[in-house]
């Protein structure tokens, strides 16, 4: 049978706010365990939770980042159940009434092409706590600091087709919060999340087949990989003649596969009701106006201006783009060099990006500051250093720091330009090459081409990496013929 995949994901977001959601406990992430929880988070008789108006604010700019409505009166529900790390045993969330509702957000797939995927809604509600198991044998630790952080969960339209998709979604996603600064993101520290819902049907069908969805997946790799894996069970559940039971159901990436953790409960097996100690939430137009006016350039704009202004191609700027951070890197670069974007662009995404993937770094790790790296380029652009040189440069600058100035002083590695000293070299270079020199003159143009190689390495290994290039090859060219 010939099946397709139906996949809609549920994003939470952690707000970067100083405080929790409904209290003034820190949200500053690695504390010592149930130091960070107070009467509120823990729902202790006799206290009220009191709405923070960052967090309000924060969800309005992701609205207005998908081009969502944001619905004038919000509502907080109790969603009632019982877990170890939830004290209340509710989480107080948005549920019939969200504060964002239906919006979109592009995604780019790996033709190059762009497609819609819509954003159903956006609701507020707080975290639970964090069960620990490894360190307790036989018994579970609780550790409270996280019940009461405040979440965005962001639901999608189940409009993806493949886990490439999902993964290129979620990748928008997170790099949407990050330039809102809304969020850092952090998936390794929870910060974001994704539950997956996936569902097979066979191709040509409209009605969607039944889903199971899989909780907590915090990288790009495993979502992509959870969702292929569940694929892959449904497929054979399916054609092998089982029905699909709806489930939540986690992934384990050792064996690479999904397994069950309980059936999927329904909305009203939770007995939502409103919170009877929070008012309905009213935003008003004049609140969402200075959000508004306070929103930065999203990387669908960047992405256009890099293109039209800085003359990039589409797949430059999509990288550079890709983060606000890194965005903000690139420009600064640029800025301080004074060189062809397109110069700059290559030395980011090739020698930067290519580096800090090797060390596991992000960009804001970089050893190598934009500065840095900005007057490392001014020297290419001032023809002082060939492109050669300043890869050592580059090095040096990762492993020790400095300037590049400082280190082509230190190490002399300016350029050698005068004409006179390159012909020499290339005259020497001449003479001690007889036989390259006839293979260089029986060849046609092509194979000339190919072997002028041979004399411009060697003129280079002479002149110790120094040598201009374009004087060099302008010399041989004359030279040679």
């Amino acid at each position: 049978m010939s099946w397709e995949v139906v996949i809609g994901l549920e994003v939470h977001v952690q707000l970067a706010t100083q405080s929790k959601i409904f209290s003034g406990s820190s949200t500053e992430f690695g504390a010592e365990p149930n130091t960070q929880a107070a009467l509120i988070d823990l729902g202790m008789p006799g206290v009220l939770p009191v709405l923070n108006g960052d967090v309000v604010q924060k969800a309005i700019k992701f609205g207005l980042g998908v081009d969502a409505e944001i619905t004038p009166k919000s509502v907080f529900a109790r969603k009632n159940y019982f877990y170890p790390d939830l004290p209340k045993g509710y989480q107080i969330s948005q549920f019939e009434l969200p504060i964002v509702g239906m919006g979109h957000l592009d995604i780019t797939l790996e033709d190059g092409t762009t497609k819609r995927i819509g954003v159903t809604r956006a609701h507020l509600e707080e975290d639970a706590g964090k069960s620990l198991h490894e360190d307790f044998h036989g018994m579970t630790g609780i550790d409270l600091n996280r019940a009461g952080t405040p979440l965005l969960e962001i639901v999608s339209e189940p409009d993806m087709r493949s886990a490439k998709e999902a993964v290129a979604y979620a990748k928008a996603i997170h790099s949407l919060i990050r330039y809102l600064d809304i969020s850092d993101g952090n998936m390794s520290q929870g910060s974001m999340r994704c539950d997956c819902n996936v569902s097979l049907r066979q191709k040509g069908e409209e009605k969607f087949g039944t889903r199971r969805e899989i909780k907590n997946v915090n990288s790009f790799r495993f979502v992509e990989k959870a969702i292929n894996a569940e694929i892959e069970w449904q497929m054979d559940e399916l054609e092998s003649g089982r029905a699909i039971q709806q489930a939540t159901v986690l992934y384990d990436p050792v064996k690479d596969k999904t397994f069950a953790m309980r059936s999927k409960e329904e909305a009203n097996d939770y007995r939502y009701f409103p919170d009877p100690d929070l008012l309905p939430l009213e935003v008003t137009e004049q609140l969402i106006d200075r959000v508004r006016a306070e929103l930065p350039e999203l990387p669908a704009q960047k992405i256009e201006r890099f293109v039209s202004e800085l003359e990039l191609s589409d797949y430059d700027a999509r990288v550079l783009a890709s983060d606000r951070v890194l965005a903000n890197y690139f420009e600064t670069v640029v800025d301080v060099s004074g060189a062809k974007a397109k110069l700059a662009a290559n030395w980011v995404s090739v020698e930067l990006l290519g580096a800090l993937n090797k060390n596991d770094l992000d960009i804001d790790a970089s050893p190598v500051s934009a500065e840095q790296l900005g007057g490392l380029l001014k020297r290419i652009a001032d023809n002082t250093i060939s492109g050669k040189i300043a890869k050592q440069i580059f090095e040096e600058l990762w492993n020790n720091g400095g300037s590049a100035d400082q280190i082509i002083e230190a190490k002399g590695l300016k350029q050698e330009t005068d004409t006179g000293a390159i012909e020499a070299i290339v005259d020497q270079v001449i003479a001690d090459s007889p036989d390259q020199v006839a293979q260089f003159l029986a060849a046609d143009d092509n194979k000339r081409k190919k072997l002028i190689g041979y004399f411009v390495g060697q003129s280079m290994k002479l002149s110790k990496g120094k040598a201009n290039p374009q004087m060099l090859n302008q010399i041989l060219a004359q030279k040679l013929v």
